[in-house]
């Protein structure tokens, strides 16, 4: 019984929302239809005399109020809805319309198959969208005290959010700590000083650890934020060099003795690695690049599993500079696989190398008149493919937005990673003749390939939507991000703007013609419910005026 009740009004329930739905504009003329029969017990007549004859008794300054309040309403409501759309992207209106006024409406999904599995499916969105905005660390970030600290000096803004500095204080205690440091007095201190918010007081800290002992992570502190040169942390990351390599073998000989040798010997590896990436870094900084692509190399083979460092992209970078395109394309080659993560560099470098082949004889009026030929749309379809995987990157390469130093951290397909690329690689395009010129021609054909809407996508995964928040996270306020694909401003926007403009337009006419306004507000008005009036007479003509006594009557 209890499940019949419960059926019947669920078909109650949806037969009334269907009727809300489809039949409203019977329902409309139904209501119509019982206010022209109880128009005489509701005085509807008497009532709209005593309203016009109300309206008629009124000032022009009361329009003239009514006009103005109504345009700063609206101007107020527009002011709000723009800044809810630049914080939010999206309109406050619509939001509560669709989230709160649509259910009521009847406006949900029926065909939903059930409950759990719509949670399901929130779930798998949830995990998506995650998934889509992980944010990854640069693997060309400059060095905070000899790069980032010298741009704050200079121009006295600050190039790093705190966003992208506490998320490279949780990867310092990730890569650089273990549950054992407790046992070594120096490793204790540089614990701590991870975790330190202060800059000066985690330099403290290092220089206490090293009166203790020669620590590897102490020097990589120093040489990350106290050094002013890239001379400077050279030198200290030599030196703790030469404390990881000590560190290092000797938790190579202890790392199958128990769970804890073999976590602090992942750590000693971390270092390891980091300081080697490092130096390699700061020979491809003073110019020695022959020395750093050698020392990339070595690095990746003596430990290729460690690809969360991704070395091949400052490998990529440092053979560019040589022009060693052939050692390029092997890497490419290696990395550029469909079950490897991809990247901006390895796309737009891909595009590069395909470019440079055509890019010096491309000419936009032959290429029309002629066609393309296949080098030159395996170019074209090459620089396609770069752009839907990050579409900010070519802005920034053919110099219609302005650089910034980039963070620390990136978001693939996002500003950041746009920026990141940019920064390193834009002198690298300009080596090549003509390859800024063929990308100028072609990379807005792109976006007549990718379907719209843009949850499907063409090569890659449809763009994710959440970069545009995470990019604000990541890059300073001073910065314009880069916001893709572009919002079109919602329609209750639109619609408030009109609605301030208009009424403030006849707070001022009726202010400065009260007389002219009137007389145009009554023609108005008398065109307006012609209509009306004569709907009115042409009813009352066919149905007789008692009808209603004729009703009470029955």
């Amino acid at each position: 019984m209890a499940e019949a009740g419960t059926g019947f009004l669920e078909q109650l329930k949806s037969c009334i929302v269907w009727s809300w739905t489809y039949l409203w504009t019977l329902w409309f003329f139904i209501m119509l239809f019982l206010v022209y029969i109880l128009r005489v017990p509701l005085k509807i007549n008497d009532n709209l005399t005593t309203v016009s004859m109300f309206l008629n008794t009124l000032t022009p300054k009361f329009y003239v109020a009514l006009t103005g309040t109504s345009s700063l309403i609206s101007g107020l409501i527009l002011i709000f809805e723009w800044w809810y759309f630049r914080k939010y992207g999206t309109s406050f209106i619509e939001q509560v319309s669709v989230s709160h006024l649509r259910p009521l409406l009847g406006g949900v999904d029926n065909s939903a198959p059930s409950a759990a599995s719509a949670a399901n499916g929130d779930a798998d969105s949830a995990r998506q969208s995650v998934s889509e905005c992980k944010v990854w660390r640069n693997p060309l970030n400059l060095f905070r005290g000899a790069e980032y600290n010298r741009y704050t000096w200079v121009t006295g803004r600050e190039p790093l959010t705190y966003y992208d500095m506490n998320l490279s204080a949780q990867d310092h205690q990730t890569f650089f700590t273990c549950d054992t440091d407790h046992l070594r007095p120096a490793d204790a201190i540089m614990q701590k000083a991870w975790r330190e918010r202060n800059p000066q007081a985690r330099i403290s800290a290092a220089h206490e650890a090293l009166e203790l002992n020669e620590c590897a992570t102490a020097y990589i502190l120093l040489a990350e934020e106290e050094a002013t040169t890239i001379v400077e942390a050279e030198k200290l990351f030599k030196q703790a060099l030469k404390a990881g390599e000590g560190c290092y073998r000797r938790s190579q000989q202890l790392q199958h003795h128990g769970a804890q040798y073999e976590a602090q010997h992942r750590r000693d590896t971390n270092v390891l690695v980091y300081i080697k990436r490092r130096l390699a870094m700061c020979a491809r900084k003073l110019g020695r690049t022959r020395e750093a692509v050698k020392m990339m190399r070595d690095l990746m083979k003596e430990f290729p599993l460690l690809s969360m460092f991704n070395i091949h992209e400052n490998l990529l970078e440092a053979l560019l500079e040589l022009q060693a395109y052939a050692d390029v394309q092997a890497v490419l080659a290696k990395y550029d696989d469909i079950s490897l993560p991809k990247s901006a560099t390895i796309c737009y470098t891909a595009a590069l190398l395909k470019a440079r082949a055509v890019s010096d004889k491309f000419s936009p009026e032959a290429a029309s008149r002629r066609g393309l030929s296949t080098a030159e749309m395996n170019a074209v379809e090459a620089i396609h493919r770069a752009v839907e995987f990050n579409p900010h990157v070519p802005k920034y390469l053919l110099e219609m937005k302005s650089l910034i130093l980039p963070p620390e951290h990136i978001l693939k397909r996002g500003d950041s990673e746009a920026i990141a690329y940019a920064f390193f690689h834009l002198q690298h395009w300009k080596r090549v003749e003509g390859a800024l010129n063929l990308l100028h021609c072609t990379w807005e054909g792109t976006f007549r390939m990718i379907p719209y809407p843009l949850e499907k996508g063409h090569l890659f995964y449809p763009y994710p939507i959440c970069t545009e928040t995470a990019d604000r996270e990541l890059l300073p306020s001073f910065h314009e991000v880069s916001v893709y694909p572009k919002k079109e401003l919602p329609f209750f926007i639109l619609f408030t703007a009109g609605l301030c403009s208009f009424t403030a337009m006849l707070a001022l006419l009726t202010h400065q013609f009260p007389e002219l306004m009137g007389v145009f507000a009554k023609a108005f008005l008398s065109t307006l419910f012609a209509p009306l009036n004569f709907v009115m007479e042409k009813v009352e003509s066919i149905l007789p005026s008692s009808l209603w006594h004729q009703l009470t009557r029955i």
